[in-house]
């Protein structure tokens, strides 16, 4: 199946199943909630499919060596997608929550402060890593995972997710780094 009947059935699973809830972690937010995608077998793999689509270059070829996502809904999305890829999966968690020696990163979330971490085994030097997670907003997780790929030695070459706050302009965190959204809100 080609890439846009590949994009447009993942576009499809999410208009359909992914609801607002507003005021949630706090007023004035409106949070994505995924969790109706993930329980829909056929809206999860179609989004899947499409993420690693990211991860291909145009005659459908590999062409990253690990998948790193954000927690913890990126977790979600970029395990499948390494999968799907053949290739490794890298978790970024919250400060204290990995158990060997990491690279720690500070930054601005939407809503507060927040920090992250990776191990620094991860991702090794020269690697290309696609990063993956559920929604581009301010562009503080993106960015900052983007730094803690670059503190391995690797090279992020392409962030994916599946809804991004237009709006919000997070790409601008990333710099020349390829974004791939599925459903730019």
């Amino acid at each position: 199946m080609g890439g846009s009947d590949v994009r447009a059935r993942a576009v499809d699973a999410l208009t359909r199943l992914v609801r607002d809830i507003p005021d949630f972690p706090e007023p004035g937010i409106v949070f994505k909630d995924i969790t109706p995608l993930l329980a829909d077998p056929a809206g999860f793999g179609a989004v899947v499919e499409a993420l690693a689509e990211a991860g291909r270059d145009e005659d459908g070829q590999v062409v990253v060596d690990k998948v790193v996502g954000m927690e913890a809904r990126g977790f979600i999305l970029a395990a499948p997608v390494a999968l799907a890829l053949g290739v490794g999966f890298a978790p970024v968690r919250k400060a204290g929550k990995l158990p060997h020696l990491t690279h720690r990163v500070d930054y601005a979330l939407e809503y507060g402060e927040a920090v992250l971490e990776l191990h620094r085994d991860a991702v090794a030097a020269g690697d290309r890593v696609l990063l993956v997670d559920d929604v581009l907003a301010t562009g503080g997780t993106a960015g900052a995972t983007c730094d803690l790929v670059r503190r391995c030695g690797a090279e992020p070459v392409g962030f994916a997710v599946l809804m991004e706050l237009g709006f919000l302009d997070g790409r601008a965190a990333v710099g020349d780094v390829p974004v791939t959204s599925l459903l730019t809100v």
